[in-house]
């Protein structure tokens, strides 16, 4: 998942709508045969969510570009910044046909984000629908679908145009399909899992055995299309019906772990959820790949400490909740052996997390996790234009 920013105080998030795409209608000459305008709403809209990582964001919206559905308006990419440091090629991508960028002034956290993007964009398109509905060329079917991507994902040129013949099949062959994930890999070119069952007591604590990549994913090297539990929120594309019935992500979930809630409360409302391999994407620093400072291990923790709480019935929580609280324990009791006083305070800040997660105290939650996230922008900023 993109990384989320906390620095500053916490007043609400100001929005600002940098690039509109311009109009594609073409006004012809008087005696010209009137051409055909492009969509008013485009049929997919990709969101990313940005943090540190500019120039991986600005080659992925190159790469997206280079598809014609964007050209034509069929596809718009919204980016939206969780207050990352200003770059240059901010600029740049304001300048972008097709390109809306919304910076925020506070941390909002990656559900948070995404919801934004997202809800922003609906209530733009049904506005512009309102205004223009006695167009014929306006279809009633336009703007059903959300793309989300993170920064450190590439493609390969025109995917966009594989990916709208890909939701139009599926239009066709199962309607009521709400998510699909597509295949991922890693940078070396090998499969990267990016989907599994949904998590239990019992598969949590089995994982830790595990090699960190196989913990929560599952490698499906079949070349079909499958129904799966969930797949990863780092490329997932959800129909906007489903999107909006179940209120987007959930924001309880500051990082992590929301794409596992919202494919599990996807598939309770009677949507299907798929795994697609028939399109991929590299996904160069996943989450396993990378080093899991203190700060970011505190993330993991508490979402899946939510997650526990969220779907776990009785006794399962409360088993969690005390592993998480002796890990915790452990690791502070390490830090401050080798004397690394920030991941000594970081680990206490979770063993109280364990606490406020079980007593519903969600507010002394999210300051603490904002607390964490500050120490998380040199991570993600190291990352940054490394997806070459």
């Amino acid at each position: 998942m993109a990384l989320a920013v906390p620095p500053g105080g916490t007043p609400p998030p100001t929005e600002h709508r940098l690039d509109a795409a311009p109009s594609t209608q073409t006004i012809p000459f008087p005696d010209a045969p009137r051409r055909r305008t492009a969509p008013a709403v485009p049929a997919i809209s990709v969101v990313i969510v940005n943090f540190c990582q500019w120039r991986n964001t600005a080659r992925l919206v190159g790469q997206l570009r280079r598809s014609i559905a964007v050209r034509t308006g069929t596809a718009e990419i919204v980016v939206v910044d969780n207050h990352s440091p200003f770059h240059p090629v901010v600029r740049k991508l304001e300048k972008m046909q097709g390109v809306t960028i919304r910076r925020f002034s506070r941390n909002t956290g990656f559900a948070r984000a995404v919801n934004r993007g997202v809800t922003d964009k609906t209530e733009t398109a049904a506005m512009r629908v309102k205004k223009r509905r006695h167009r014929p060329e306006l279809s009633p079917d336009a703007s059903q679908w959300v793309l989300l991507l993170n920064p450190d994902v590439t493609v390969e040129d025109g995917f966009l145009d594989d990916v709208t013949a890909t939701v139009s099949k599926l239009a066709v062959t199962d309607p009521a399909v709400g998510v699909v994930g597509f295949r991922l890999r890693n940078r070396d070119g090998t499969d990267q899992a990016s989907s599994g069952p949904f998590p239990t007591l019992g598969r949590t604590l089995a994982g830790l055995f595990l090699p960190r990549s196989r913990r929560k994913c599952t490698h499906r090297p079949e070349p079909v299309r499958q129904a799966v539990d969930w797949v990863t929120g780092g490329c997932l594309l959800v129909h906007r019906d489903c999107f909006k019935q179940l209120s987007g992500l959930d924001e309880s979930f500051f990082l992590y772990y929301e794409d596992v809630d919202f494919c599990q409360r996807a598939t309770a409302a009677g949507w299907s959820v798929w795994f697609d391999p028939s399109l991929e994407v590299t996904h160069h620093w996943p989450l396993h790949a990378r080093r899991v400072p203190a700060p970011l291990r505190l993330m993991t923790r508490h979402a899946l400490l939510t997650y526990a709480k969220k779907h776990w019935t009785g006794w399962r929580a409360q088993v969690m909740s005390a592993v998480v609280w002796t890990e915790a324990a452990l690791r502070q009791t390490w830090a401050v052996a080798r004397g690394d006083w920030d991941a000594s305070r970081c680990y206490g800040q979770l063993r109280r997390i364990v606490g406020e997660v079980a007593s519903g105290r969600d507010k002394e939650t999210r300051r603490r996790i904002r607390y964490a996230a500050a120490f998380l922008d040199p991570i993600a900023a190291e990352q940054d234009g490394r997806t070459a």
